[in-house]
């Protein structure tokens, strides 16, 4: 019986982290990342200026994940329209998307995979 218990207290556990990710943002792979940003849209580069500078989506807007003013720096942005963010591998963009959360935006989307992957799918960049 002990077992059992623990099993599902394990489910459950899991289950909810699972759950708890897709309420925070929602990931796109590159190409559908394209296409949802053909139109305009805030499109957020949260890498540093050096990484912008050698390549980024074109339209974007660079806001310094690891600058101390990350959270202010949102305030340039629309809360209520929709966000659309992207680093290099996608890490960063995880990470920022609790910081988005809190400066009030709902509707977050992150490039799944980063600029590592769009660029595998031989997306364009400008510099």
């Amino acid at each position: 019986m002990r077992k059992i218990s623990i099993c599902l207290s394990l489910i459950l556990a899991l289950w909810n982290c699972g759950s708890r990710s897709d309420t925070d943002s929602i990931k796109l792979e590159p190409k559908v990342f394209q296409t949802e940003i053909a139109e305009e849209v805030q499109l957020v580069d949260v890498r540093t200026p050096k990484e912008f500078a050698q390549g980024h989506i074109e339209n974007a807007l660079n806001i310094n994940y690891f600058s101390e003013n990350f959270k202010d720096s949102l305030s340039v942005l629309n809360k209520d329209k929709p966000v659309y963010i992207y680093c290099r591998s996608g890490k960063r963009s995880a990470k920022s998307v609790s910081k988005f959360k809190e400066a009030g935006f709902d509707t977050i989307y992150e490039l799944e995979g980063g600029m590592l992957n769009w660029i595998s799918e031989d997306l364009n960049t400008k510099r």
